[in-house]
């Protein structure tokens, strides 16, 4: 539609008008979704940032606050050594996992508490050899 409203004319007969132009043209004719219902609406407020929110998911990048990413690194970290081939490479991820920790326990929290203490890379080789044990 580029044609402009004519002066004189209420705003409401011109839309109405354009309507049933396009409408004795066939172009409202095989529309998708054409005599099927609605979509339900949901229940939730408009979210201005739900662009981002969609880029980010795509992206895959997560915004957590420092404090629980060091959590779940930490859970990943222990995972991960978990099936570590060798005591080596259970230290190599142990070892500067708690640099971090250690780190983060030194500065003002930035979010919510980090709830972690450094943990024991003897204790946690001990339980390596233990699961490789068997």
């Amino acid at each position: 539609m580029t044609e402009r409203k004519p002066p004189g004319v209420s705003f409401e007969s011109f839309v109405d008008k354009q309507i049933r132009d396009a409408e004795a043209r066939g172009e409202f004719k095989d529309l998708p979704g054409a005599g099927q219902p609605v979509p339900a609406v949901t229940e939730t407020q408009y979210d201005e940032l739900w662009w981002i929110k969609r880029k980010m998911a795509r992206e895959g990048v997560s915004v957590l606050p420092p404090a629980l990413a060091l959590r779940k690194e930490a859970e990943d970290t222990l995972e991960a050594a978990e099936t570590a081939p060798s005591e080596a490479a259970v230290r190599r991820l142990i070892e500067p996992l708690n640099v971090k920790i250690r780190d983060m326990m030194l500065k003002p929290p930035p979010g919510p508490p980090l709830g972690l203490k450094p943990y024991d890379v003897e204790g946690i080789v001990e339980r390596w050899r233990d699961r490789r044990a068997d």
